[in-house]
């Protein structure tokens, strides 16, 4: 019923980018974005280490694809991370907010 949706970026201003596309379309309740995040990773047979930021999304699992939508929409890179956890269980006050604030306009 609700989703944690992340992705990563190169700076903190297209994280913000991203973050007030999703909130202002109602496809996300709250975005938060954290800079300064070291990433590892393989690319086209490099190894790659870059200074990023990470955006988490939360959502209604009806928004999924609206929230993917909006962050490739916003998203500079070739492959852009978009990784989607389910929430199990939360804060009920915290999750009704969720449901009202992401639902579709």
């Amino acid at each position: 019923m609700f989703e944690v949706i992340m992705t990563t970026c190169p700076s903190q201003k297209v994280g913000r980018r991203i973050a007030e596309a999703l909130v202002s379309a109602r496809a996300a309740a709250c975005v938060n974005v954290l800079g300064g995040v070291t990433s590892f990773y393989r690319w086209e047979g490099r190894m790659n280490e870059d200074r990023e930021a990470l955006v988490i999304a939360k959502t209604r699992s009806d928004r999924r694809s609206e929230v993917q939508r909006i962050i490739l929409e916003n998203h500079p890179y070739e492959l852009p991370e978009v990784v989607v956890l389910p929430i199990a269980a939360g804060y009920n006050r915290y999750l009704r907010w969720l449901a009202q604030e992401a639902e579709a306009p």
